[in-house]
């Protein structure tokens, strides 16, 4: 059951914002990381870039923890593949959650190659940058998951506290 609220409007906009900024989410500006457009990266429209942007399991960097001196997780830099890391996620990005994580852990946990077992099929994301013809898909969408969260988060932050109608 939605609520009547005492004026609609901020609510009704915020969600055609929100729509259409996540059914757009491959079209929206990347998020200016750290190491996603080195001008040493092979040219996209070349055979060669597709090894070279191939994703096998994306992870956080690890960094020494001064209290502990144990390894733990960087939030702010992702180890895309061996020749790639991408720095600069700001932790504010981390606050839109698809349920108990961040949109950016759920691309970093889904876009790895995964063998299932029992029947030996694996599901190789690669492979989508293939049929798309961009092998910088991957590396790309993850800038762009960075921006939609952020954008995301504005966009919730603005709506104003919820007035329930006492008629309803």
């Amino acid at each position: 059951r939605i609520p009547l609220v005492t004026d609609p409007w901020p609510f009704v906009e915020a969600g055609r914002r929100l729509s259409e900024l996540h059914l757009g989410y491959e079209t929206v500006p990347r998020y200016p990381l750290e190491g996603l457009d080195d001008p040493a990266y092979p040219d996209a429209g070349s055979e060669a870039a597709y090894p070279f942007f191939r994703v096998e399991k994306m992870g956080f960097a690890k960094v020494r923890d001064a209290q502990t001196g144990k390894l733990v997780a960087d939030r702010s830099t992702v180890v895309y593949n061996s020749r790639i890391t991408l720095s600069g996620i700001p932790q504010e990005a981390y606050r839109y959650q698809l349920g108990s994580r961040s949109a950016i852990e759920w691309i970093i946990d889904r876009y790895q190659v995964k063998t299932d077992k029992p029947s030996g099929i694996v599901n190789d994301p690669n492979d989508w940058s293939r049929e798309v013809r961009d092998p910088r898909y991957i590396i790309d969408l993850l800038a762009r998951i960075v921006t939609v969260s952020l954008e995301t988060m504005t966009i919730v932050d603005s709506l104003p506290d919820l007035e329930i109608r006492a008629d309803t």
